[in-house]
């Protein structure tokens, strides 16, 4: 069953993101769920893609488990039947794909990490050999491992609107900076693990985005962790500096629609089924060589 939207009608609906339904349940608490929903140049689809969500929810639940020695997270419950009763009906549609969480408040940046130049990254190098202020080397190549990972914030958007790099001088201006220089290192320590961690399973992050949140005074891991629609994950075999990559994320879904022409505005168009079977292969792919089992359908 593929879920495009979810519609409890129990408790109050706050957002509703390119990929997320988040629910109120309480003062303290929150109901995330992952919906079957894919977006590309931020323009949300009109079809689902089977049990993505699951396999979003699922590795995230698989790196916060690994990183909570590093940071504290905000999960309170994974299965429908420790949420609060009024959700138990909803089980079909929730069970896998959903989480109940503590209610933290987020920072006003997106945590990116770059370990290799590519996307944005590479287009802003090219004109100026920087990146969110960061003085590179010459001559990099297209794709190519940088020698140490970045720590390159960006400012987080409205539905619709992108994100906008930023320098860390900025992200210090809106955070203060303490809590930058926390949440860089906590950043870039978490990639390094899941960094090492993929490399073994052929797997390479090429980059990521971690988001933090406040609660109280602690700084907790919160949101979506290290999945195809995070970051950028390359196959190791055939990898091959001066090009742009193969990819189990949105790429290959994204190159479709750049294809036949998408003009990156609403209104998107339909998927036909072959590319909706293959970009969920390519989903299933990804949860498969990180985790070495099959997400459990």
């Amino acid at each position: 069953m593929a879920v495009l939207e979810t519609k409890i009608t129990e408790y109050p609906l706050v957002s509703k993101g390119k990929v997320r339904d988040i629910y109120e349940i309480d003062e303290t608490s929150l109901l995330l769920v992952t919906t079957d929903r894919i977006s590309a140049f931020d323009v949300v689809m009109p079809d689902p893609i089977a049990d993505k969500g699951k396999v979003l929810n699922q590795i995230t639940l698989f790196w916060m488990d690994m990183m909570k020695d590093l940071v504290p997270n905000h999960i309170i419950a994974t299965n429908v039947d420790d949420y609060p009763e009024p959700l138990h009906k909803y089980k079909a549609e929730l069970q896998d794909r959903s989480v109940l969480v503590k209610k933290a408040k987020p920072l006003p940046i997106e945590c990116i990490v770059r370990g290799f130049i590519t996307g944005s990254g590479w287009k802003d190098y090219q004109k100026t050999g920087e990146v969110c202020g960061h003085k590179l080397p010459a001559n990099l190549q297209e794709s190519e491992m940088l020698e140490t990972a970045l720590f390159t914030p960006s400012t987080k958007a409205e539905l619709g609107d992108h994100d906008e790099n930023i320098s860390l001088d900025q992200a210090a201006a809106l955070v203060g900076e303490a809590m930058m220089r926390k949440v860089e290192k906590l950043a870039l320590d978490i990639y390094t693990r899941a960094r090492d961690y993929a490399k073994e399973r052929g797997i390479l992050i090429a980059d990521t985005k971690f988001e933090f949140g406040m609660l109280g005074d602690e700084l907790i891991l919160i949101d979506e962790v290290l999945t195809p629609d995070s970051s950028r994950f390359w196959p190791m075999d055939g990898y091959k500096p001066g090009q742009s990559q193969p990819s189990f994320d949105k790429q290959y879904f994204r190159d479709w629609l750049v294809e036949i022409g998408f003009n990156k505005q609403p209104p998107a168009p339909s998927i036909p089924e072959d590319i909706a079977a293959q970009t969920r292969a390519n989903y299933m792919e990804a949860y498969k060589l990180l985790t070495g089992s099959e997400l459990e359908i």
